[in-house]
């Protein structure tokens, strides 16, 4: 989990917040490239999980600024309580939405997910599950897309094991969309 905004946590040590930037830098002397999971070919969409109040017109707010920026809302899932609310939302151009909500203030946070072409057979979904199920990956959560890359429906999942599952879900035959498969 990448955190953003004025969270500040750090889950995996890609900071957002204050501090010094990443030169690459060792501390030994010698400065010496970092790579990432973003440096390869990788097999995921990113979500923001913005915490809001629960307050009437957070969510406009939120999509106001996101629409009048030119990206796109792809896909959305709320997670509402009594006292905030989680807006989890798939944009076109990540970089953009990661600046735009930290310069906005949002305390935010984005993850990897895992995003399926539904197959164009009977129970796809079933398909998709019981793949999962055997690989033994585990589904956290998953929403629709609102958009249907290549005029296909596609399904986004928030697993435990994201390399495992978009392995094994290619291996069986089915389309494991990228962020690149979502620009058009």
């Amino acid at each position: 989990m990448k955190s953003g905004g004025t969270n500040g946590s750090n889950s995996d040590n890609h900071s957002s917040g204050s501090g010094p930037p990443d030169d690459g830098s060792t501390g030994g002397g010698e400065a010496t490239a970092v790579h990432t999971s973003r440096g390869r070919d990788y097999p995921s969409i990113r979500q923001f999980s913005i915490f809001a109040p629960n307050k009437v017109g957070q969510l406009l707010t939120l999509i106001r600024l996101v629409e009048t920026a030119r990206l796109r809302v792809l896909a959305m899932s709320i997670v509402d309580s009594a006292e905030c609310s989680i807006i989890r939302l798939v944009v076109t151009k990540p970089e953009n939405a990661y600046e735009l909500l930290a310069h906005a203030g949002y305390r935010f946070c984005e993850v990897d997910l895992l995003v399926v072409e539904l197959p164009n057979r009977d129970q796809p979904i079933l398909a998709i599950c019981s793949t999962l199920l055997k690989a033994e990956v585990n589904i956290q959560y998953g929403y629709p897309l609102m958009v249907r890359p290549y005029g296909r429906p596609a399904l986004a999942f928030y697993v435990d094991d994201l390399e495992v599952a978009a392995n094994i879900l290619d291996a069986e035959g089915f389309i494991v969309l990228t962020e690149h498969d979502l620009e058009s």
